[in-house]
C-alpha cells in the first residue's frame, strides 16, 4: 500500500512539473502546472509494474523500454476510456492539442518520454525495495 501511495504522489508531482514546464513553451512564465485527482489512482497502478519489472530486468533496455511504453499506453488508454464512461469525458483529452493521438486517450508523440519514464521507474522501484522496506 505504501508503494501505491508513493507512486501516486510521485506521478502527481511529475505531472505538475511536466505541465508547468510545458506551459513555458506557451509563454506562461508563471509555469502553471496542473493535474487531476484521478491521476493519483492511475499513477498508483505502477505498483502492478513491480512484478513485471522483476521478470524483465534481464532483458536489453530497448526491449524493456518498448514494454514500458506499451504498458503505459495500455493504462492511459484504459483509464481514459473508463473515465469517459464514468464522468462523461476524459480529463486529458489529447484531441484538443495534437493529431498524434489514439482516440484522444494517448499521445503517440509521448512515446520517447514514456520510454524514458519506464526505465526510470525501474530504478525507482529498486530504490523503494532497497531503501523503503515497508510494503
Amino acid at each position: 500500500m505504501i508503494h501505491f501511495i508513493i507512486y501516486g504522489l510521485s506521478g502527481l508531482l511529475l505531472e505538475i512539473l511536466w505541465t508547468g514546464l510545458s506551459s513555458l513553451i506557451s509563454g506562461d512564465f508563471a509555469l502553471t502546472g496542473h493535474t487531476y485527482i484521478w491521476m493519483f489512482f492511475i499513477y498508483g497502478l505502477a505498483i502492478f509494474f513491480e512484478s513485471i519489472h522483476d521478470k524483465i530486468r534481464r532483458y536489453n533496455f530497448l526491449i524493456r523500454g518498448f514494454i514500458w511504453v506499451f504498458l503505459i499506453y495500455l493504462i492511459e488508454f484504459t483509464s481514459g476510456f473508463i473515465l469517459d464512461i464514468l464522468i462523461g469525458y476524459c480529463p486529458w483529452d489529447y484531441k484538443k492539442s495534437t493529431s498524434l493521438t489514439f482516440f484522444g486517450y494517448i499521445r503517440l508523440d509521448y512515446f520517447p518520454a514514456w520510454f524514458v519514464v519506464g526505465l526510470i521507474f525501474e530504478r525507482y522501484h529498486d530504490f523503494l525495495d532497497n531503501k523503503i522496506m515497508i510494503k
